[in-house]
This record gives structure tokens, C-alpha cells and sequence, in this order.
């Protein structure tokens, strides 16, 4: 399965969204438009009025606007609500703006009006915005209201002494100023619909790398699975022998060999460990495992277990984590951050810090080091898989796979290098998808 496929099919219900917030935006800007035709209208029909002296009907023309102006005030109070705006909702605002655009011109002129031309930014606006079948169809729409203006109108009566006066005549200065209004608002307002469009693509384009990095992971877990089943019997097997021969007078009664034996039998039970982890992960009796603790003893717990492990010379640990919280223990979870401990543990041996804390409703965890620190090329690529400055096969995997459960949980991580040297991996969580029940099933 390609990238694009998953998009079109497993992604399918987060790409629907996506297009209905671009066309959130969208209707925003129409809402925009409007309050800036309203405020347009009432100052053209007032101009044309009472400084060129050509008789309008007010009390009509002024129902229109305040008309456009009510439904453009509920339009905006529910888009911002968010809700989700369809190409079916577009085509009406755009209609409810041709109709009441038609109107007004049959009250001033009809087509002899010289912001006839309106027209044209009503259907240019169409065709970026709308579907093709609703962008055609606003064109025979907006097409038939002129051919219907040009033999329904009212005629305007203007002073007799209009063209005395040395100005231009009404029509060609209607012609020029409805053009600039033309020009000017579909350069303003097409650029900002690009931009949302390009917005949106972008978006999808974000979402086609996910479901490929997610395809990615779904591979090696399934591998790493399938490896884990298989390592379990010569581990069993190893175990056994293991066992056997420490109860052998030979390497019982030698403290060096017995000390060894002890060694092997310690890294024996991490390699187990971490095998059984490899399944809990995938799912494998996923149940027993995950339960209900508080934030600051799961990271003790997991600091404990990873200094345990490791034995690193130096490592400073702060738990400022206050208040604390009722948070789920997964061996995933778990699994993911001693990740970024090992990680700092390679860079920097020596020496390495753990700090979490709470942020708002966020659990943050930062892990530093005294080590190279990350080049601009890393952090450019940071969560790319396979970017890595350890020069062996298969590195680069691990902080690919923190950035994308991280990313699964509703969380961030982000690097950065040390002031003095060394780098900072900072690692934040929503508590809200950690929390443990209540036994009633509330959070």
C-alpha cells in the first residue's frame, strides 16, 4: 500500500476534515467580503445620491444590505463555532451574494449599472472556491440575472445639469471604479484562498508521510514480534543451561567464574525482559500489564529500572512533577523513553540528566547530555528514520519510533543542543490520554 492509498482509504475519515477547514477559512473570507460590499454599498449609494444627484430607492436597497449584513454576522458566529463548512454551503453564499448583487443593480440601472462588473468577481471567486459542477453552474446563474437585468430595471433619473458640471460622464467613472473594486478585492482575497489551499495541501501532504512512516512501523513491528517469539525458546533453553551450571562444583566453588555466572544471568533476564516487552507492545496479554499509577512513580519507577540496567557513572534525576496525577503504566510507553535514556547514555556516558515536571496539563520530560549534540542536519531530519550520527546498520530507529508514539498520543518532541555543550531532547504529553479510569468508566 502506497502513501496516497492510505490517504484515499485508512486516512480517508481525517482528510474530510482537512478540506472542511480550508473551507472554514474560505467562507471566512467571503464573510470579510461581504462586510467590505456592505460598507461599499452604502457609501457608492449615498455618493451617487446626494454628491451626482441621481434618484435611488433608499428604503429597498438599504433592506438588501441589512439583509446581507444579518445573514453575514450569523454566518461568522457559526463557522467560528466550528463547524464544518461543505462546498454545498460555498455554492449558497455565493448565490445569497449574486442574488442580492442582482437586486441592487435592478434598482439602479440594471445592466446600464456600471458595476455590472461585480459579476465577474462573483464567478472568478466560484471557480477557485467551488467544485467545477457548482462553479458552472454559478455561471449560467449569474449569466441569466444579467440577461435579465438588461430588460428589467428601473431607470434612474439624474440632474438635468449632470453633465454641465465638467466631470466625466457617470458611466465611464462607474466603469473605472468598478473595475479597480474588481481588481483589487480578487487579488486580495484569491491570494488569501491560495494560501488557505496551499495550507490544506500541505496538511494532506503531512498526512501521506504519517501513514507512510506508520506502514513503516507496522513492518517492524511485525518483525520484531516475530523475532521475539522466536528468541523465546533459546532463551528458555539458555536459561536452563545457565542454571545447571551454576549448581556444578567447578564453577560453584570459583568466585570469579560464580560472580560471572551471576553477570550472565542478569543480562540473561534483561534480554528476556526485553522480549517480553516486545510483546506486550504488540498486544500479547496487553491487558494484565497496563495499570493505574501516578505520573511521578511512573518515571521514578522507570528511572529506577533504566539506572538499574545501565549503570551509568552519573545521572541526575529532579522530579518536580506537582501536583501529581492518576496516569495509566505502559510497557510501551515505558519502552519509548527508556529509548531517549539510551540514547543520552551512548552520546554521554558520563554523565546525563532526566527532568519532569507539569506543564499545565502536559507531562514534560527533558533528557540532556554532555555529549556532541545534535548537527543542523539531525535537526532538520530529527524523527526521520535512519538519520542518525552512529555510524552502524539500523541506527536511527529509535528516535523515529519515540517521535511517532509520542505523536500517536497526542504529544511532541522536540530537540535542541545544550547552551554548554550537549543536547535536550524534550519529550511532552497530554495527561488526558494518560489518566486511569474510575471503576464507573469516568476519567
Amino acid at each position: 500500500m502506497t502513501a496516497s492509498d492510505a490517504v484515499r482509504g485508512r486516512d480517508a475519515p481525517v482528510v474530510a476534515p482537512i478540506r472542511e477547514s480550508a473551507n472554514r477559512q474560505n467562507l471566512l473570507l467571503l464573510t470579510q467580503l461581504r462586510w467590505i460590499a456592505a460598507l461599499g454599498q452604502v457609501a457608492t449609494i449615498l455618493a451617487v445620491r446626494f454628491a451626482i444627484g441621481i434618484d435611488l430607492p433608499l428604503a429597498p436597497m438599504a433592506v438588501v444590505i441589512a439583509t446581507l449584513l444579518l445573514v453575514n454576522a450569523a454566518s461568522v458566529r457559526s463557522v467560528r463555532g466550528g463547524r464544518p463548512v461543505s462546498n454545498g454551503e460555498l455554492f449558497l453564499q455565493l448565490l445569497l451574494d449574486v442574488a442580492a448583487l442582482t437586486i441592487q443593480l435592478s434598482l439602479s440601472g440594471g445592466a446600464d449599472n456600471p458595476f455590472v462588473i461585480l459579476f465577474l468577481l462573483q464567478v472568478i471567486l466560484g471557480a477557485v472556491l467551488l467544485e467545477a459542477w457548482s462553479a458552472w453552474t454559478l455561471v449560467a446563474i449569474t449569466g441569466t440575472a444579467f440577461l435579465g437585468l438588461m430588460h428589467d430595471r428601473i431607470a434612474l433619473a439624474a440632474s438635468p445639469d449632470l453633465y454641465a458640471k465638467g466631470i466625466l460622464p457617470f458611466h465611464v467613472q462607474g466603469t473605472f471604479i468598478g473595475f479597480l473594486l474588481a481588481a483589487g478585492l480578487l487579488v486580495f482575497f484569491v491570494d488569501k484562498i491560495n494560501r488557505n489551499l496551499r495550507l490544506r495541501d500541505r496538511r494532506l501532504g503531512d498526512l501521506a508521510r504519517q501513514a507512510a512512516e506508520e506502514e513503516h512501523i507496522v513492518r517492524m513491528g511485525l518483525l520484531a514480534s516475530g523475532a521475539a517469539h522466536e528468541l523465546g525458546t533459546p532463551l528458555a533453553t539458555l536459561a536452563v543451561i545457565l542454571n545447571d551450571w551454576r549448581h556444578l562444583p567447578t564453577f560453584r566453588d570459583d568466585p570469579v567464574t560464580a560472580q560471572e555466572m551471576e553477570d550472565m544471568q542478569a543480562q540473561l533476564d534483561r534480554c528476556k525482559s526485553i522480549v517480553t516487552g516486545i510483546l506486550l507492545s504488540a498486544g500479547e496479554a496487553r491487558g494484565e500489564h497496563i495499570v493505574s499509577t501516578s505520573a511521578s512513580h511512573f518515571v521514578d519507577e522507570l528511572v529506577a529500572e533504566w539506572r538499574a540496567f545501565r549503570s551509568p557513572r552519573r545521572l541526575d534525576y529532579l522530579n518536580l512533577f506537582r501536583p501529581d496525577e492518576r496516569i495509566l503504566s505502559d510497557p510501551a510507553l515505558k519502552q519509548v523513553i527508556a529509548s531517549l535514556f539510551d540514547n543520552a547514555f551512548e552520546a554521554s556516558p558520563n554523565w546525563m540528566r532526566v527532568t519532569v515536571r507539569r506543564e499545565e496539563e502536559r507531562l514534560v520530560l527533558d533528557v540532556e547530555d554532555a555529549g556532541p549534540g545534535f548537527s543542523e542536519t539531525m535537526l532538520a531530519e530529527f524523527g526521520k528514520p535512519y538519520r542518525s550520527s552512529k555510524n552502524r546498520a539500523g541506527s536511527g530507529l529509535g528516535l523515529f519510533l519515540v517521535v511517532n508514539v509520542v505523536r500517536k498520543l497526542g504529544g511532541t518532541v522536540e530537540a535542541g543542543n545544550r547552551p554548554d555543550g550537549g543536547a535536550r531532547v524534550t519529550l511532552a504529553l497530554p495527561l488526558d490520554r494518560l489518566r486511569a479510569e474510575d471503576p464507573d468508566g469516568r476519567r
